[in-house]
């Protein structure tokens, strides 16, 4: 196909000086000719290495980075190959350094190509060159080679990988150090997967949720349950929210010893961690009859606790767990065990925040016909309830109830009165019922401070927000909420400036703002049109270690999208999923529509298409896209 052109390139090369700057004559020849810059310069750059020419095939190869022309990773790294065939280093860093901008990973693309040579030597000296060279290498794509070899279980290369990383860098980060304790656990070498844990604790290098649970997991599953119970503790005590599969693991390895009194135990310290169960608590239950334990009321409770966040887990669940803890209750019954205060206040829980008000309403009448008036938290809950569920109205006469039974609210149960009140617009009764807390108590909280500061910013009296948040200030200061709440407002009525100077304020005296924070600032210098700033900002909030959610990029993208910077937009998106982040239904939207209205079709098709293998639906939004533009 290139016959002629390969020709006339041998001529070239035969009487043209190679100084010649030969990619000006070919910009012209686009210009004249119409000629596909893809094309030529593919063909550029393969006579070039063909003809020994590598430091014109690099200027190939970096033309077309600049031209942002397609360029697989098959020809990134045959490129990459015979920089280090000819010991081009220096021109590897600057191939890295452009490459950096556009999330490309040179070195990943490397290391990886030499481990599946089985080059094992020469990957591990080309780590330690790039580093001794001054050419920085990401602790990202160190991490994805380790978990590539983990998959692979190559655990004795993914050892000397991480020796070279501990010896000449990058910093390893957690996810380095689980990568390993991991593989080290699965092989059954617990010993070695806690010393490298002890090498982690000296370096500074905190633990997370998933470290934890991964060594965990294995002393429970090796049956060193007194390792495994320590360390649980000091995962506690460090504040690490262990998830619900930790805590079954435990239970289960205590259950198969027969310490049922350890899985009563852990059971009870999961639901003080606000942790719905995954496990059915009437299994539990049964144990302890069968092993002839008498269950007593503070029992019951934890189940009916358990089996009511259960049902908050997952909507198709609700009914029926609502329904286990009826039985429960009525089980309490045939045992002769009288439910107390904290039975009721359960039940009441339970049913209401799984939207059964009628049903927790019923529970609250029958407690109060055995003669239990009641406390502030059964009432707080129900009230809770019906503002959740657009009912203040109802809500107001179960605080009326509440005062008839003689039960003292507390500051708790002001703070979703005054909620109730600004969401129904009643900002004159709110404010004086504020006024009135002020004035005789119970004293107000940053909770309530928070509530009317979002209330008047809700109903646009914003001079008003500001003033009590000048009062706060001078109580015992605002929190990260109360700043977002201001820097909410101040965004979406597009006083920037001030929005900014609210921010300032923050960094100033804290507390250190978080990913709501920056999206919010964000999100209004995009419909600001100050483009400039809210990528800054983007970047600034990585810096400081911040991580962004799924939220954080689809402001991100949105963005991007409207102002028709598609690349970037796509960019954006790829980043979430490197990240981990599965987008939801608006992340998707958001760029499907963007493609679409640049009229970018195929990019909009492909992207729906994966949506819906991801098991994302559309919603009526993104389905009138569908429909308009026929895809």
């Amino acid at each position: 196909m290139f016959g002629a052109a390969a020709q006339v390139f041998e001529e070239m090369m035969d009487h043209v000086d190679t100084n010649i700057d030969v990619l000006d004559a070919f910009n012209e020849g686009f210009r004249d000719f119409g000629s596909n810059p893809n094309v030529v310069f593919r063909f550029l750059l393969e006579s070039y290495s063909k003809n020994g020419k590598l430091d014109m095939a690099f200027l190939v190869f970096m033309e077309m980075a600049k031209r942002r022309l397609y360029i697989s990773n098959n020809l990134a790294f045959r490129m990459l190959n015979s920089l280090m065939n000819a010991n081009c280093v220096d021109n590897y860093g600057e191939f890295c350094r452009f490459f950096r901008t556009r999330g490309f990973c040179v070195y990943g693309i490397v290391m990886e190509g030499l481990l599946k040579n089985r080059k094992i030597g020469m990957a591990l000296i080309f780590h330690e060159k790039m580093i001794l060279k001054g050419i920085e290498v990401d602790i990202v794509a160190c991490n994805k080679i380790l978990k590539g070899l983990a998959v692979n279980k190559e655990i004795g290369i993914a050892s000397k990988l991480f020796d070279v990383i501990l010896t000449f860098g990058p910093l390893p980060n957690v996810v380095t150090f689980s990568t390993l304790i991991n593989m080290y656990c699965k092989d059954g070498k617990l010993d070695t997967a806690f010393e490298i844990y002890n090498v982690m604790i000296k370096r500074n290098v905190i633990p997370d949720l998933i470290l934890y649970s991964i060594l965990i997991d294995g002393y429970f599953k090796a049956g060193r349950l007194d390792e495994g119970e320590k360390l649980l503790s000091v995962a506690l005590d460090r504040g690490i929210k262990l998830d619900v599969v930790v805590f079954s693991l435990v239970m289960d390895a205590y259950g198969k010893v027969g310490d049922l009194g350890r899985v009563v135990q852990v059971y009870k310290r999961m639901l003080e961690e606000d942790l719905s169960p995954n496990m059915d608590g009437f299994h539990l239950f049964d144990d302890m009859i069968e092993k002839g334990h008498q269950p007593d009321v503070v029992v019951y409770n934890v189940l009916l606790h358990g089996l009511c966040k259960k049902g908050m887990a997952r909507s198709a669940l609700r009914l029926k767990q609502l329904r286990n803890a009826v039985k429960v209750y009525m089980l309490m019954g045939m045992y002769s065990v009288k439910p107390d205060i904290v039975t009721y206040t359960l039940l009441v829980r339970g049913a209401s925040k799984q939207g059964k008000l009628d049903a927790a309403l019923l529970v609250l009448f029958q407690m109060l016909k055995r003669g239990f008036p009641g406390d502030a938290i059964t009432y707080c809950t129900l009230m809770d309830g019906f503002c959740k569920h657009k009912n203040p109205t109802a809500g107001l006469q179960i605080f009326k109830l509440m005062q008839t039974n003689g039960v003292v609210p507390d500051i708790a149960v002001y703070n979703v009165l005054l909620n109730m009140l600004l969401k129904d617009s009643h900002l004159e009764e709110a404010s004086k019922l504020f006024r009135q807390l002020v004035e005789k108590g119970p004293k107000p909280d940053i909770i309530t401070y928070n509530t009317m500061i979002c209330g008047y910013c809700s109903l646009q009296r914003l001079d008003e927000a500001i003033s009590l948040f000048q009062q706060l200030t001078s109580l015992f200061g605002p929190n990260s909420i109360t700043y977002t709440i201001l820097i909410d407002a101040f965004c979406k009525e597009g006083r920037m400036d001030e929005a900014m100077s609210m921010f300032s304020k923050m960094l100033e005296k804290g507390p250190e703002p978080n990913v709501v924070t920056y999206g919010c600032l964000i999100d209004g210098y995009f419909k600001s049109q100050d483009m400039r700033t809210a990528t800054e900002l983007h970047e600034e909030m990585l810096e400081n270690q911040i991580s962004p959610n799924i939220v954080s990029y689809s402001i991100l993208i949105d963005g991007f999208c409207k102002q028709g910077l598609m690349l970037e937009a796509s960019l954006a998106f790829c980043c979430a999923l490197d990240r981990h982040l599965l987008p939801d239904v608006v992340a998707y939207s958001i760029l499907i529509r963007g493609y679409c209205k640049v009229g970018r079709l195929v990019e909009a098709k492909l992207l729906c298409e994966q949506m819906f293998m991801e098991g994302v639906m559309p919603d009526d939004l993104l389905e009138r896209t569908l429909v308009e533009y026929n895809l």
